[in-house]
């Protein structure tokens, strides 16, 4: 048996657990019409094939019909779920894993005008900051059939063979009771702590009839709410006493903070730029005081970080979730000892801030991940060896690169820059956005384990590329900053990347005109704030930054409000002048009948890229598709097979921001699905 602290077997009640790490309860939002079909059985199959000792699906299920979900949850209230679970559960133990579920009634957190239009209910009248909705105080009836709801859908797990479920007692309906911020009631459930915790003992009293002693039971919760007037960490040491001497659960999740607010859930589940295992500490405090198995997971992205979490004994069994959904194999790379090929998860966020905009989880640089049905993890070897030449060594190329390796390819990668890395390098000039680099580190190092040739400081032209006598050739050159946006002055303004990448000086009094709305934007007013600058970002969109989303917006905002930043939505930068030692921006709105002027000593225009594209439209006439791709065999996961010259000497595919101004995670699925099948 290996000594290492995280493959040792950890025994949970009757069930043997084979190693040390779990991928906590969360909800990718793949479910179909609220049920784990195919797409969502294949995400968690792929995870417990990788050796993960337990995946525990949905974050969170939902028991009643009056806690819709905000974003596409399971729905475990219909009897329906009981086949699939079943489905799903059988796949995942074929792999040697086991599979819980978390289930829960959202309470406040969720809003009234979803699904069947139901009031949303809550033991007070506090709205929910995050989601807006003013709740129903629950009345006695309301408490009743909740119990009963969440007693339905436990018995539904265990039907559908489920190891075990937990309870999500942070933010939710729950917590609101346990919390004196959210509950007002008066009693028997609500005022002191024996009466609010009444109704999360309730709902386990309950759910032990139903399911009966064996079953097991967990609770994720917060031992520490972290807000005046909330629940303190006495509090959680309290409560997490009284659930171990309760005898209704078997284990412990704990957490700690509050998700009431954007900045809330982001120091829950931190993002990059801030702390590794913020909370393990205190989980471990739990441990100490319980000695009851204690699990946890915030921001743990490491195998070292995991592995002194277990051989420290502050728990015994360490979440990596979204550590997994960067690379569903860390374990057997463990096993294997490959540690230094798993890929590292950055902490972009891309996936939960993707869920909470009400779209589908994707790693920023795993686009396999949530299309497991159609996108391979492991790269199979092609059965004919062919030459690739890539121009462009960004995350578009360098994931091309990698791609065309593992198929056992010779490959080139020419670079016109002294070093790879492309928009995500000037990203990673940001300390607090530094982690960002690792997406072209381990591409890097496993290009280098692949054997591709990696050409630095060569501007490839037509004849460079075809010296290399190429069977396919992959245009990934980017793009260039766009701010040429103005009816006047144009000449007069810097670009984002100008900022960020240090070549030219911050000036003193800035504006920021941002109409693409990435990060790029806040970025440049983060260094120009810090020069001194005093900042105004201002765009014509009616909300700052939308790319940017929800809890990677929190780190920018902390900063820039502390700077005094100023931030206008609605106006348009037209055009600008020069008037002696001033720039003046002449602004205006789409919705008319404005017209001002303002003075500035800098004016930063951050509008997307312009593809370069000039290679590929001079190699396009040789190729032998012309460089079209078929967006049907595209879509569908299947080889390009466009033939408009048969005489010609290559395949031609342009990817990334050649193509377009996208993201990091377009340019890396357009590599992935293009060269996989070459």
């Amino acid at each position: 048996m290996s000594s290492d602290p995280l493959l040792q077997p950890f025994q949970l009640k009757h069930l043997t657990l084979r190693n040390r790490i779990l991928m906590t309860s969360h909800e990718p939002a793949y479910p179909e019409d609220g049920m784990p079909k195919d797409r969502y059985r294949a995400y968690h199959v792929e995870r417990a094939r990788g050796g993960v000792a337990m995946t525990m699906t949905a974050g969170s299920a939902a028991v009643s019909k009056d806690s819709p979900p905000v974003f596409n949850n399971l729905l475990v209230y219909k009897d329906e779920v009981v086949p699939w679970m079943k489905d799903l559960t059988d796949a995942v133990h074929e792999q040697g894993a086991a599979i819980m579920i978390q289930l829960t009634h959202l309470g406040r957190r969720t809003r009234w005008d979803k699904e069947f239009w139901l009031p949303v209910v809550s033991p007070s009248h506090n709205r929910e900051p995050s989601h807006r909705a003013f709740p129903k105080k629950m009345e006695d009836w309301d408490i009743e059939r909740i119990i009963k709801d969440y007693a339905d859908g436990a018995e539904r797990m265990k039907a559908g063979g489920m190891d075990g479920i937990e309870l999500q007692a942070y933010g939710h309906l729950m917590d609101q009771f346990w919390s004196p911020l959210t509950n007002t009631l008066d009693g028997p459930y609500g005022g002191s702590l024996d009466n609010r915790l009444r109704f999360g003992f309730d709902v386990l009293g309950a759910i032990r009839e139903r399911v009966g002693p064996d079953f097991i039971v967990g609770v994720r919760y917060t031992g520490d709410e972290m807000l005046e007037g909330g629940l303190s960490r006495e509090d959680g040491l309290e409560i997490s006493r009284r659930l171990k001497d309760s005898g209704l659960v078997d284990f412990l999740n704990v957490v700690r903070g509050h998700i009431d607010t954007d900045a809330g859930l982001t120091d829950v589940i931190p993002i990059q730029g801030m702390a590794n295992s913020p909370h393990l500490d205190f989980a471990g405090e739990v441990r100490a005081a319980t000695d009851f198995p204690t699990f946890h997971a915030a921001k743990i992205p490491d195998v070292a970080t995991a592995r002194h979490a277990i051989a420290s004994g502050k728990l015994d069994m360490v979440g990596m979730t979204r550590a997994h959904m960067t690379d569903p194999h860390i374990v057997r790379k463990i096993i294997e000892k490959r540690e230094e090929e798993i890929r590292p998860c950055v902490g972009a966020n891309y996936c939960l801030d993707r869920i909470y905009q009400g779209g589908a989880a994707y790693c920023i640089h795993n686009a396999a991940t949530g299309r497991e049905l159609s996108m391979p993890h492991v790269i199979e070897r092609a059965e004919t060896r062919r030459k690739v030449v890539i121009v462009g060594a960004g995350p578009a190329g360098l994931e091309a690169a990698r791609v065309a390796g593992e198929r056992g390819h010779d490959v080139v990668v020419l670079e016109a820059a002294p070093n790879a890395g492309g928009q995500v390098r000037l990203s990673a000039q940001s300390p607090r956005r530094k982690e960002m680099i690792s997406i072209i580190d381990w591409r890097l190092a496993e290009c280098e384990r692949l054997g591709v040739s990696l050409r630095f400081n060569t501007w490839a032209e037509a004849d460079t590329v075809l010296a290399e006598a190429p069977d396919v050739v992959v245009i990934a050159t980017g793009g260039l900053p766009h701010t040429e946006v103005l009816c006047q002055g144009n000449e007069l303004v810097v670009s984002a990347w100008d900022i960020i990448s240090g070549d030219v000086k911050p000036g003193m009094n800035a504006l920021v005109y941002d109409d693409a709305g990435d990060h790029a934007g806040l970025q440049a007013a983060e260094v120009l704030s810090g020069a001194g600058a005093k900042v105004e970002i201002m765009t014509p969109d009616r909300t700052f930054a939308p790319e940017v989303m929800a809890m990677n917006l929190v780190p920018y905002m902390r900063t820039l409000q502390a700077r005094d930043v100023t931030f206008t939505v609605t106006f348009r930068l037209e055009a600008v002048e020069r008037r002696g030692n001033e720039l003046v921006a002449r602004i205006g709105s789409d919705y008319g009948g404005v017209a001002r002027e303002k003075s500035f000593d800098q004016i930063v225009v951050n509008h997307g890229t312009i593809p370069l594209d000039e290679l590929y439209f001079e190699l396009k006439p040789g190729s032998v598709n012309h460089g079209e791709i078929s967006h049907d065999e595209l879509v569908a996961g299947s080889p390009q097979t466009v033939v408009r010259n048969p005489d010609g000497a290559y395949r031609l595919f342009r990817i990334g921001d050649a193509v377009a101004a996208r993201n990091t995670h377009a340019a890396i699925y357009d590599a992935l699905r293009l060269l996989k099948d070459v």
